[in-house]
């Protein structure tokens, strides 16, 4: 199993929440921006480093260990957002270059028809 689902899979088990205008679930951090995660993981990254603090008490572990999952899991969300921002920023320049190639073929395609004379575009009329 990889490490994406086995926190996934921790993460359903436990019935994970995040603390987000009250509390959300995994699936709704998929509809968060990186920005709003981003800030999401300041605010359990700064919990964690607390807890990492010399204690006495023995909830330590229990409760750096769901902090480490949480912080785990929107820093996953966040790396799959970027590609994702990344692969979509490509395609998008990809299909430019298309159409600016498509938009050059058909105007030589034009200056090609304006070069032929009467007689040729008659006859291509009649063609058609």
């Amino acid at each position: 199993m990889t490490t994406e689902t086995t926190i996934f899979e921790d993460a359903s088990r436990q019935k994970t929440r995040f603390p987000y205008k009250g509390m959300c679930t995994v699936e709704d951090l998929w509809d968060l921006t990186v920005w709003e995660l981003d800030n999401i993981f300041k605010s359990l990254n700064a919990k964690l480093k607390a807890n990492q603090d010399e204690s006495l008490l023995d909830q330590r572990g229990e409760v750096s260990s769901e902090l480490e999952l949480q912080v785990a899991i929107i820093r996953h969300i966040v790396e799959v957002k970027q590609n994702d921002s990344a692969i979509a920023e490509q395609e998008a320049a990809r299909r430019q270059k298309k159409d600016r190639i498509l938009s050059i073929l058909a105007d030589k395609q034009d200056a090609g028809l304006a070069a032929m004379s009467e007689e040729e575009l008659f006859g291509m009329l009649e063609g058609l």
